[in-house]
């Protein structure tokens, strides 16, 4: 999944991130998401993000996508 959409992106979610630094490389940074930056619904490049660990970029992938527990009372 994308994270070009804010709704997909939620804190506590482990997202992988390009840094500024980053954007002519490509290389991607792991981490779990602590606050949501951009305010946009949607951004193309991706929603801006600061990871736990203090960096800050934009989303390229979600790896732990938001899942509802299911449960069959």
């Amino acid at each position: 999944m994308n994270g070009q959409n804010r709704k997909d992106i939620k804190s506590g979610l482990r997202v992988n991130i390009t840094q500024k630094q980053d954007q002519r490389s490509g290389r991607l940074t792991n981490g779990v998401v602590q606050d949501i930056l951009t305010t946009s619904a949607f951004h193309s490049r991706g929603i801006k993000v600061r990871l736990q660990t203090g960096e800050v970029g934009r989303v390229q992938e979600i790896i732990e996508p938001n899942h509802r527990e299911v449960r069959g009372d």
